[in-house]
């Protein structure tokens, strides 16, 4: 794809070099908008203003939309007032808040002030909400329908105000004062006779989402249910916008990636990798390098506190790393299943016990099979005392079993407490379970070994 996207920003400059102006409207008119937000990507920023004011009218807003931040932004720039507004008039209320949130302020300010006034009150409305929350990506662009409606009357208004709607497939039915008393679809309206209410074929069963709920927990509900679209209420269950399944998309997009940098031990930022820059990143990362490499001197400190049984058996210096990392490891493969069943909803604080159990039985399986490994290479290439074998299998066992409890349970807790459990991944994870198993090695030499 990258390939493409290359091959065919150079076929787009040349023909621009060469005012083919009317190919260009031709090759961008059978282009999808996302595809052609790519493609502007890998042209020079010089070129974009030109580029993007030979884009159909009608694909135009789309395309805008779809674009990377600094984009928008050098676009807003080089638009005209008339331009802008042309813009923001095509584009869905949603949309115009997200832009909005991205922008420095003198961009907002010029964005507000080609808006109408009703734009400009809804758009203040919603960044009212709190970040975090449902009323933050809702859109007010929905297809609101009465209960005492003929369906032939329900298209007659989807007809003469859909246009204009983020979606029109979910239909919402509403009393005199917006309350939510309703849903029904297109399909049941076209399968329905003209002259039936909408009163008699809507579903008033509703799973809906409050203004101030987690936008994380908004978003799951889409997969769980398959919508298209969820509508949001406030605390009267008065309607007061949707959210769609393109902005639930973003959502646990943007989560899936803020828990992959926390669990890297990365402070989540909202740039792309190619737009944060090298302060920026050292920023994000030296904190928890910090934070880490002081907690690893723990390990240096029981090392030093066993120093005479070192010097005793120097031998068991050299399986120091293989017993840290396989710990490590192994509390990293619980710490992300148990994580990734957080974020999935499939995983409950009262099902620590179960999981403890589990996990305790596979670390025993796990551990014996690894150290019965261990011990045939010990005792085949290393050719070391059995002796000193059974202690470093003996401590290889405890702890892959202190490994992945403590890799099940530390995610849970701070669920529990109300931190984010991918906090509590590989990082902080193999540095407990790397103290851990020095404690345990050095115990178990002491005591079989007879050193001190």
């Amino acid at each position: 794809m990258e390939q493409k996207m290359n091959y065919a920003a150079e076929e787009i400059e040349e023909m621009l070099h060469a005012k083919r102006f009317r190919e260009l409207k031709a090759v961008f008119s059978a282009m999808e908008p996302a595809d052609t937000a790519l493609l502007f990507g890998e042209l020079p920023d010089e070129l974009l203003p030109l580029l993007y004011r030979l884009l159909p009218k009608d694909m135009a807003a789309e395309v805008f939309v779809e674009m990377d931040n600094d984009e928008q932004e050098l676009l807003i720039s080089a638009f005209s007032d008339r331009e802008l507004k042309e813009v923001l008039d095509e584009m869905y209320l949603d949309d115009t808040v997200d832009i909005i949130e991205e922008m420095p302020a003198s961009v907002v300010k010029r964005i507000l002030k080609q808006a109408d006034p009703e734009t400009r009150r809804q758009i203040n409305e919603i960044l009212q909400y709190p970040d975090d929350s449902a009323g933050s990506i809702m859109t007010i662009e929905y297809v609101s329908l009465k209960a005492d409606m003929t369906v032939e009357d329900a298209f007659t208004r989807i007809r003469r105000t859909g246009e204009d709607k983020e979606t029109i497939y979910t239909c919402y039915v509403t009393d005199k004062d917006r309350h939510l008393t309703g849903v029904v679809s297109v399909r049941t309206l076209l399968l329905a006779d003209p002259d039936d209410r909408i009163c008699e074929i809507m579903e008033t069963n509703i799973t809906y989402a409050t203004t101030l709920e987690d936008k994380e927990d908004v978003a799951k509900q889409f997969s769980r249910y398959d919508y298209l679209a969820l509508p949001v209420v406030d605390q009267e269950k008065r309607l007061v916008g949707i959210v769609t399944i393109d902005d639930a998309m973003d959502v646990l997009q943007d989560e899936n990636t803020e828990d992959i940098e926390m669990m890297a031990a990365i402070t989540p930022t909202d740039k792309s990798y190619m737009k944060t820059g090298v302060l920026e990143t050292w920023k994000k990362r030296i904190p928890w390098l910090l934070l880490l490499m002081i907690s690893a001197t723990f390990t240096g400190a029981i090392i030093t506190h066993y120093e005479a049984a070192l010097g005793a058996y120097v031998v068991l210096t050299a399986f120091i790393p293989m017993l840290m990392d396989t710990g490590g490891n192994a509390g990293g493969q619980a710490s992300v299943s148990i994580i990734r069943g957080l974020a999935l909803g499939e995983i409950e604080y009262s099902d620590t016990p179960k999981i403890i159990v589990k996990e305790a039985l596979v670390a025993f399986f796990c551990g014996l099979t690894l150290a019965g490994a261990n011990f045939i290479k010990m005792m085949l290439i290393d050719r070391i005392a059995v002796s000193t074998a059974l202690v470093v299998c003996s401590t290889l066992m405890v702890s892959v079993l202190a490994a992945k409890v403590v890799g099940c349970t530390l995610p849970i807790a701070a669920k529990r407490i109300g931190f984010d459990p991918a906090v509590m991944a590989s990082p902080f994870i193999t540095t407990i379970v790397d103290a851990i198993s020095l404690v345990v090695y050095f115990q178990i030499a002491t005591h079989v070994l007879h050193i001190g």
